[in-house]
């Protein structure tokens, strides 16, 4: 049986979960493995929960979206709460401990990891909270190598603001948890 993790990365509408979502399955595709990605978010986009999703899989993908989730990363406490349901008890929770003040009882190992802080202090700005968070992920669950995030980071941000996104992702694998 393939190897196949699903992974659910929620926020608010302009957090960037979305373009964190595709890069991680661009980087799954280029370490060799399958990879579906698919999101969704309310009708007002920015500032409304917005969710997206990637299964990575060494086999075939054979249904096209997550049903229980392996890894749920949330940016804020409104993804937390709608999310978490769909956890699965051995699965991994990685909540950015700055926009997340009361985490649920859970099975769950949790990682709580202070994304947007850690952004605010190192860029001034939260833009690039997503490629922290998404170091972080990677820094944590080692679900794709970090050379094949930097690529895809490379191929999908604006020419502007590759490094920018690049320091964020070495910045978010430095604070995660291994």
């Amino acid at each position: 049986m393939a190897n196949k993790t699903e992974i659910r990365i929620g926020g608010s509408g302009g957090q960037g979960v979305v373009l964190a979502a595709q890069i991680l399955g661009k980087a799954a595709v280029l370490d060799g493995k399958n990879a579906l990605q698919t999101q969704a978010y309310g009708a007002e986009a920015r500032g409304s929960l917005a969710k997206s999703e990637v299964i990575i899989s060494d086999g075939k993908i054979g249904f096209p979206a997550v049903r229980v989730c392996d890894i749920l990363v949330v940016m804020n406490q409104e993804a937390l709460n709608t999310l978490i349901r769909d956890l699965k008890e051995t699965g991994t929770l990685i909540v950015d401990s700055t926009n997340v003040n009361t985490i649920p009882e859970t099975k769950a190992i949790v990682h709580r990891i202070p994304v947007t802080e850690t952004t605010k202090k190192t860029f001034r700005e939260v833009l690039y909270a997503n490629m922290v968070m998404l170091g972080a992920l990677v820094k944590t669950t080692a679900i794709v190598t970090t050379d094949a995030v930097e690529k895809a980071i490379r191929e999908s941000v604006a020419k502007k603001t590759i490094e920018t996104n690049v320091r964020a992702f070495k910045k978010g694998l430095e604070i995660g948890s291994a």
